[in-house]
């Protein structure tokens, strides 16, 4: 008799940070580097204000942007649907941060709680010379401003660290509640790079168990970092500065494999002043430069764990955000929770699948229409249709 198989436990993926579609992007800086300009170029709004001194944004400025994505257009194109509602990236503009912040300088205490509602961040810094626009540390240094804001992130994690691990200790050492050993076990990790190497927590190297325990507490520092670089609208077009090399060198030291983009707050403002896209294009051809806030929102998006599938037809063509490694169910349960509830089956095609063939028909008849169980895992893109059961019968179900 063969030997009885063992059950496979599946292991899934841990992420660090909250579970959710609805998660944000903040921008954070010291002031007066343009975080204001670009929330606005990016929301194309002008809702913050953006003058010139310090703290002028006090309460943080909530927008959504859309995420460009040509296969959307795609199939907008091609479906010409009634409805059509792509992915959407939620950004907060938080004011800016100072030496001296987590100790409440500048009203610190209070930016450093919005970027702790946040779930990544857009750090920006200033190259831009401007006698008209001060600098709060006198000089235009972004290497130096870079540093001062991760500092005060992480002694901000050191102050929110420092007390709950003391109840800890005190629970489990000098109480003597065994029980919250793994735990313990994990802050004093934890301490070991926050405090001990004076790392960002993103850094340290972390399991599935240490995860769960991290996400009990939102850390700024374990969430992920994109640095943005403020040019001159002169060097943005020339695709030079002096402090590029210097702002690549210490982000590659102290931030390895983080995504650095240069922009032009002023650059993407003067496009804003044309009244057409069509002389914004005819403009980007004459400078030979363009747009980088696609790219932005983009990386933006894919910071925080977040991809999307789509459903496609005449009615609506949508794109429904999930986070990476989402399995079927999960991902019907987006669109109704009676499709993840009475999951039968996702049919999916490939997007590329789609394109090269033309049509749904036509993908059936070359193999590339795929019935998929509960334990598929949703792949970026995938253009799907779910069937499930409503207590009555099949059901068939596409969002209109």
């Amino acid at each position: 008799m063969p030997p009885k198989k063992k059950d496979v436990v599946e292991e899934k993926p841990v992420i660090i940070g909250r579970m959710g579609t609805n998660l944000k992007c903040g921008i954070v800086g010291l002031p007066n580097v343009g975080k204001s300009t670009f929330f606005n170029v990016l929301t194309k709004t002008q809702m913050a204000a953006a003058e010139n001194f310090p703290f002028c944004t006090i309460d943080p400025n909530e927008s959504r942007v859309p995420v460009p994505d040509t296969r959307f257009d795609f199939l907008v194109e091609h479906h010409k649907p009634a409805s059509k509602v792509p992915a959407f990236l939620n950004v907060t503009d938080i004011a800016g941060l100072v030496k001296g912040a987590s100790e409440g300088q500048g009203l610190g205490n209070a930016f450093l709680s919005h970027i702790k509602a946040c779930d990544a961040m857009f750090h920006l810094c200033r190259t831009f010379e401007d006698t008209e626009i001060t600098h709060v540390e006198g000089e235009v240094d972004p290497v130096r401003d870079l540093d001062i804001i991760n500092e005060e992130l992480r002694l901000k994690d050191v102050e929110g660290f420092n007390k709950v691990y003391e109840e800890l200790e005190r629970k489990y050492v000098r109480g003597n509640e065994k029980k919250l050993k793994a735990e313990f076990d994990i802050m004093t990790k934890i301490k070991t790079v926050l405090i001990d190497q004076g790392k960002h927590i993103r850094f340290g190297d972390w399991n599935g168990s240490d995860i769960e325990v991290l996400n009990k507490h939102l850390f700024i520092t374990a969430k992920p970092m994109i640095y943005l670089v403020n040019l001159s609208q002169k060097d943005f077009i020339r695709k030079k500065n002096k402090w590029l090399p210097k702002i690549k060198e210490y982000v590659d030291k102290n931030d390895p494999g983080a995504v650095i983009i240069p922009f032009s707050g002023a650059f993407e403002s003067k496009l804003m002043e044309f009244g057409s896209d069509d002389e914004r294009k005819a403009y980007c051809e004459e400078v030979k430069c363009e747009t980088a806030l696609e790219k932005i929102i983009v990386q933006g998006y894919k910071a925080l764990q977040l991809m999307y599938f789509f459903t496609a037809g005449p009615d609506e063509v949508k794109a429904w955000t999930i986070q990476k490694n989402t399995k079927a169910p999960q991902a019907a349960g987006r669109i109704h929770t009676d499709f993840e509830k009475g999951f039968i089956m996702a049919e999916v095609m490939k997007f590329d699948d789609f394109k090269e063939e033309g049509s749904e028909l036509a993908c059936k008849g070359a193999g590339k229409y795929r019935q998929q169980g509960r334990n598929y895992v949703v792949e970026d893109g995938d253009i799907i249709f779910f069937k499930f059961n409503a207590g009555a019968g099949l059901t068939a179900a596409k969002k209109k």
